[in-house]
């Protein structure tokens, strides 16, 4: 029989189909099952069609048959099968799909009729193609309920063959003679038990009909003797290889929490149970389930440019996705789970999507859940909330800063940070409910310990009047709350700011004149430190600490060592303030010191305020000794 070609523009574009488009060879198995269980779907829906005569549900099957002797692996089905027609033209012709069509002319059929439950997968002609990735040869036996039986059959190199063949059933048998092993690639895998069974576990563990195939099983041979070790045979088991109904996919009412708890640990690879699980059903212009888990602890590679976030996605129950990252933004990176739906526009790979309205609806609404769910979580179960917090904070303080504050008012009302008042963490609504009448601002103190921020000489006046500060330890935070600015009209203010507004006009007034009186004096403590401090000045908000150290401009000492502490940082200019208080005895002594004594003095207490401000001394060494000498 003459071989036909392919009804394609070239072999060249055969060619990309089987070496370009699909990323993972493995893939060819879930493709062929999806067309198996399409086959299936299409024989059901017309048996329904007939008032449901014939086959019941459960009779319909998927088989596996590997064979290392003859080098094959077949997959039968017991679907629609396929006529010589058909055959050259979802087989013969690249990207045409009898799917496609199928569904098309089903839901034309079924306007204004409630749709049967029927969800085909294939959207495009090209799946069937990914088998020659693996394959020298691909054999195509088929039959439907009132034809005759064909075998089709190709190389997949420059064309195929269709004749009548006695197919004895009705359904599809497709052969794949697989390619002989070579350097880097061993096509021998697909044959082996282990491999096929992980593949359908993988990939096609919710295709809605029975994947079978033979396995072997170790059982007692006969009964024990007594005093005699047990002896085992091996036998072939006919095993079902899927679970078939997706947990997802069940009513709420029917799945326990520890059904979840399990299917966690098993899916995602987590010794503890889920924090929390969301389970989401949307119906509509979009339809889609989603099974969502939060941890309860960051896994150890959470914060490396490793670890892979997204979601698992689904459509129809076989898996397209392992880790979809487009349906979670970076902030939530750390929710796990998946999603299912028929509604997604797949390219022909079915590897990638294409970024159309489905799927960013769909993330934008899982988006606003998650983040309700939480809210929800912090509002109702403070103690779980705190539990997540730790370990996730970090993600929603980087989301608030993030893209320009973007996502800040989204987010905010997620965050905690430790109150100095009411020693625990609180919630900004929490601090701004608690805040004296006369209060005006948002008062936190950045570090890198809860001891720093607590010690900072420049929170002092603060605490003295009564005011609650906020703690800020990780890295990120003052980041953070400057994205932010303000919250309910308070705005924020760190202790080392320049201006507090704490200071009455009196107040400023006393403390000009003051500095007015100590002009010279300030200047002779600038030249002391001529190359390490910009400006001397006197303080209000010091009360009982005799300096400070702050930044010069909109940088603060902190953020300084957050931006120095990066890669690549190079050299950052930094310029000190050195702020002094006018009232303690040390800055009185000062005036009365000889040039020498008091360039030595400038010096303590500069490399003091250094330590207070958590930056490393100049000269460990010198401080030391000028210690000694004044003690």
């Amino acid at each position: 029989m003459a071989k036909k070609q392919f009804k394609a523009e070239s072999k060249r574009l055969l060619d990309m189909m089987i070496h370009s488009i699909y990323t993972h060879k493995e893939i060819f198995l879930r493709e062929l099952i999806s067309n198996a269980s399409d086959a299936i779907d299409k024989r059901y829906y017309a048996a329904m069609q007939k008032g449901g005569e014939g086959m019941d549900r459960s009779d319909y099957f998927i088989r596996l048959t590997p064979s290392e002797t003859t080098r094959t692996l077949t997959i039968t089905d017991n679907g629609c099968g396929m006529t010589e027609k058909e055959l050259e033209e979802d087989l013969g012709t690249i990207a045409k799909s009898g799917t496609l069509a199928f569904k098309q002319a089903m839901d034309k059929s079924e306007e204004g009729k409630a749709a049967p439950e029927v969800d085909v997968i294939g959207q495009f002609g090209v799946g069937f193609y990914s088998a020659f990735m693996v394959s020298k040869n691909i054999k195509v036996y088929s039959r439907t309920e009132d034809g005759e039986g064909h075998l089709w059959e190709s190389d997949g190199q420059d064309g195929y063959t269709v004749k009548p063949f006695d197919y004895p059933t009705v359904g599809t048998q497709i052969v794949l003679t697989l390619k002989d092993d070579e350097e880097g690639e061993d096509y021998s895998q697909y044959l082996r038990e282990y491999t096929l069974k992980s593949l359908v576990k993988k990939y096609s563990d919710y295709v809605r009909y029975p994947i079978r195939m033979m396995e072997e099983k170790r059982v007692p041979k006969g009964e024990k003797e007594e005093g005699k070790p047990q002896e085992y045979e091996t036998v072939m088991e006919d095993a079902v290889l899927n679970s078939m109904v997706p947990l997802w996919k069940r009513s709420k009412g029917e799945v326990t929490e520890e059904e979840y708890a399990r299917f966690y640990r098993d899916n995602f690879f987590d010794v503890d149970d889920p924090l929390t699980t969301i389970r989401v059903s949307v119906e509509g212009a979009v339809s889609y389930t989603a099974l969502l888990f939060i941890p309860k602890k960051a896994p150890w590679d959470f914060f490396t440019k490793g670890y892979k976030r997204g979601l698992k996605l689904y459509s129809n129950g076989v898996m397209i996705m392992d880790a979809c990252e487009d349906l979670l933004p970076d902030y939530f990176g750390f929710v796990k789970g998946l999603v299912d739906s028929p509604d997604l526009s797949l390219n022909i790979s079915r590897e990638m999507l294409q970024h159309d309205r489905q799927l960013k609806a769909i993330a934008n609404n899982l988006k606003k859940k998650i983040q309700s769910e939480l809210k929800k979580m912090l509002d109702g179960d403070r103690e779980k909330y705190e539990t997540f917090y730790k370990a996730f904070a970090q993600s929603i303080k980087f989301g608030v800063y993030d893209q320009y504050g973007m996502n800040a008012d989204f987010l905010k009302d997620l965050l905690l940070f430790y109150s100095a008042r009411e020693e625990k963490d609180v919630t900004l609504h929490e601090y701004v409910a608690a805040m004296k009448e006369d209060q005006k601002a948002i008062y936190y103190a950045a570090g890198d310990s809860l001891g720093h921020c607590l010690g900072l000489p420049q929170a002092e006046l603060i605490r003295d009047k009564g005011y609650d500060l906020l703690c800020m330890t990780d890295d990120v935070d003052e980041f953070a709350v400057r994205v932010l600015a303000s919250y309910e009209e308070k705005p924020f203010k760190a202790a080392t700011d320049e201006d507090l507004g704490l200071a009455s006009e009196e107040e400023k007034k006393a403390m000009e004149e003051k500095a007015a009186e100590s002009k010279d004096l300030l200047e002779k403590l600038k030249e002391d430190l001529a190359g390490k401090v910009k400006e001397v000045k006197l303080s209000d908000r010091l009360t009982k600490s005799v300096a400070c150290l702050n930044g010069e401009g909109g940088v603060s000492i902190e953020m300084y060592k957050v931006l120095k502490a990066m890669p690549n940082a190079g050299e950052l200019p930094m310029e000190f303030v050195l702020e002094l208080n006018p009232e303690h005895p040390v800055f009185q002594k000062l005036a009365t010191l000889s040039d020498t004594d008091r360039k030595e003095y400038a010096e303590l207490i500069y490399q003091q305020a250094r330590l207070m401000a958590g930056l490393p001394l100049d000269d460990p060494a010198a401080f030391s000794e000028l210690v000694c000498k004044f003690m």
